[in-house]
């Protein structure tokens, strides 16, 4: 009888694939074009790989002469493997730390708001960085820190200081990639985190009112413990990330600055910039699927000392 049971609630719990497609089917179709889009360029491409182990012929494609690991020897053998690895994951990683620090704090922020005016001011506001190009970011930085019209150079020099060449001198480029990253995206990042926050069940801050805790103890107690499993899963996803560079970014920002390159010279610039200048398209493969390899490794041991230590905020 036990068994009947069990065997009937198992059966309740099978959901027939095309009858869940059909209750949800405006869904499915507003994820159609992502699904379409991820078909084409992430799977139908997968054959491609290959190129990084040939010596690519144009006439012949994938079947070009096959050498093996030549290409990855001829990458680590260069001055650039170092490099450009270290920079890609030193620029990542700032910008994953404080990155989300700063959404989680404005999130904290913009939740205690309670005018509601003044949040949507607020919100548009900061939003708004996020969709400025990258290029027109680029000509905005260079009103700024041009040597002899940029604004903070004419500052310096009224306080009787030199001026200073920003685009020829390296050391100052992590702090300023920082706060454009910070500028930009920190507002849109925010988001997920304030939807978290605002789906906190009411009538827990109330409890905690009632014992008498204050905002910041409600912040600190209530708030950043429920948020934790989004934060893991976020940051998860980040780290999958860490080893691809923002392209759009550092090639408009830096160009083809040759000063600037020793430090923001990152995996994704170094393969555009091996295919423009060889146009070997092997190398610049062999480098991609490294950086995808590492990826991968590097997000799945993530997952697995998430899993281990904070089952809730794993991602699979």
């Amino acid at each position: 009888m036990q068994n009947d049971i069990l065997l009937k609630a198992r059966k309740k719990e099978r959901v027939n694939p095309l009858r869940e497609i059909w209750s949800k089917k405006f869904l499915y179709l507003l994820a159609l074009p992502a699904m379409i889009y991820t078909f084409i360029y992430g799977y139908m491409t997968l054959p491609y790989i290959v190129i990084a182990f040939e010596k690519f012929h144009y006439k012949t494609g994938i079947r070009s002469p096959f050498v093996g690991f030549d290409n990855f020897t001829a990458f680590f053998r260069s001055s650039w493997a170092w490099a450009v690895t270290r920079n890609t994951l030193v620029i990542n990683f700032l910008f994953l730390l404080f990155g989300t620090v700063f959404a989680i704090l404005i999130a904290l922020l913009l939740n205690e708001i309670k005018a509601k005016k003044f949040l949507k001011v607020t919100q548009s506001t900061m939003l708004f960085p996020f969709f400025i190009s990258w290029v027109i970011v680029s000509y905005m930085l260079q009103g700024i820190l041009g040597t002899e019209s940029g604004m903070l150079n004419r500052f310096i020099q009224s306080m009787g200081g030199e001026r200073i060449n920003f685009y020829a001198k390296p050391g100052y480029w992590y702090p300023i990639l920082l706060i454009l990253n910070l500028w930009k995206n920190a507002g849109y990042n925010s988001i997920i985190y304030l939807a978290a926050i605002t789906g906190i069940d009411e009538d827990i801050y109330e409890a905690a009112s009632i014992d008498g805790a204050t905002r910041f103890k409600r912040i600190i107690y209530v708030t950043l413990p429920l948020l934790a499993p989004t934060i893991c899963i976020m940051t998860l996803m980040s780290i999958g990330r860490i080893f691809y560079g923002d392209f759009g970014m550092m090639y408009a920002i830096v160009r083809d600055n040759s000063s600037l390159m020793p430090i923001a010279e990152v995996i994704d610039t170094y393969v555009f910039r091996v295919f423009k200048n060889t146009g070997n398209p092997s190398l610049s493969m062999a480098v991609g699927l490294y950086q995808s390899v590492i990826g991968f490794i590097l997000v799945f041991t993530s997952n697995r000392l998430v899993k281990h230590y904070y089952p809730e905020g794993a991602l699979f």
